[in-house]
């Protein structure tokens, strides 16, 4: 029988390169040409339709009057680069103070959101909790059915709500949505794990911290993300809760900016002097309106995969 020698080396196989197309089950076929083409086509006009807009927006705002009158409107190609319109909007006034609003009430409202979400959610992934089957469906029941508009505005104005800054967060703290995909990502933990803290003396508020959030960083960060974008995107509470302009978000100074309702406090006489546009100014809130969902969104990416589809599939 045939023997190897001794000096013969075994063959290592090549790892894969970084820009290697992933290996295909046996079923799947290679792509043609043709298709692969036509993929980088779709992809590259999706990726058009979306940067194209935006790349129109911010270089408008940072076009002075003189390019914006002679492009006629919004500045495609730019001829020269201004930041006055981003000076004068945080030099102070009603952009400066909806800016601070919009953060504090997207803070303060996120954390609050979060709170009560994973507090819920880990209350009816324990199947022995209090009540867990009627409150499960009480919150089912929400997603479906809603009192409506006017019964809501009449409870926040019994309330003493109005014209308050907690409007602006009470009515839309919690998302039944949020809380279930919480409450699936709960129940894939370990219960072994559970078990274990709990002979060690544990409580449920320790777990909690010292366990089942640790495990659950991927979907936390997911939907504090989701919490977060609906806190500094919304403007409909603003608008109904709130008569005090002084009070109102940034989205609805854009709003008004935009419609050519009115514009900001101390840009108006700016605006007809000439030494502004108005085009200008109303692109520039659009990129400070845009700016923190578009810095924070590519460091919560990687955890889309984990932590929604995780948390859709199971329970």
């Amino acid at each position: 029988m045939w023997e190897p020698s001794q000096d013969t080396e075994p063959v290592q196989q090549k790892a894969p390169r970084w820009w290697a197309a992933p290996s295909r089950p046996a079923w799947e076929e290679e792509p043609s040409k043709a298709g692969l083409a036509g993929k980088g086509i779709a992809l590259t006009i999706a990726c058009l339709a979306v940067v194209f807009p935006l790349w129109i927006v911010i270089v408008t705002s940072l076009s002075s009057r003189k390019t914006i009158d002679e492009a006629g409107g919004l500045v495609m190609v730019p001829k020269g680069i201004t930041f006055v319109a981003y000076q004068e909007l945080l030099s102070g006034g009603q952009v400066t103070r909806a800016t601070i609003v919009s953060l504090l009430v997207t803070l303060f409202g996120t954390l609050f959101s979060m709170t009560v979400s994973v507090l819920c959610a880990y209350g009816l992934s324990r199947s022995g909790s209090l009540a867990h089957r009627g409150i499960l469906m009480t919150l089912l029941a929400t997603m479906f059915f809603s009192a409506g508009l006017i019964p809501t505005y009449l409870l926040v104005q019994s309330l003493g709500l109005t014209d308050s800054y907690l409007a602006l967060i009470l009515p839309s703290a919690l998302s039944v949505f949020n809380i279930l995909v919480l409450r699936s990502f709960f129940m894939g933990i370990s219960q072994e794990l559970v078990d274990a803290a709990r002979i060690d003396g544990a409580g449920d508020f320790r777990i909690l911290w010292q366990i089942v959030m640790p495990l659950s960083r991927a979907v936390l960060a997911v939907i504090t993300l989701f919490y977060a974008v609906g806190y500094w995107s919304a403007w409909f509470n603003a608008s109904i809760y709130l008569n005090d302009q002084d009070m109102m978000p940034l989205q609805n100074v854009m709003i008004q900016l935009v419609q050519k309702q009115e514009a900001p406090v101390g840009l108006g006489q700016a605006i007809k002097t000439g030494q502004l546009s108005g085009l200008a100014i109303q692109m520039a809130v659009m990129v400070m309106a845009l700016l923190p969902v578009a810095v924070l969104s590519p460091f919560v990416q990687k955890h889309f995969k984990k932590g929604m589809l995780t948390g859709a599939v199971k329970g």
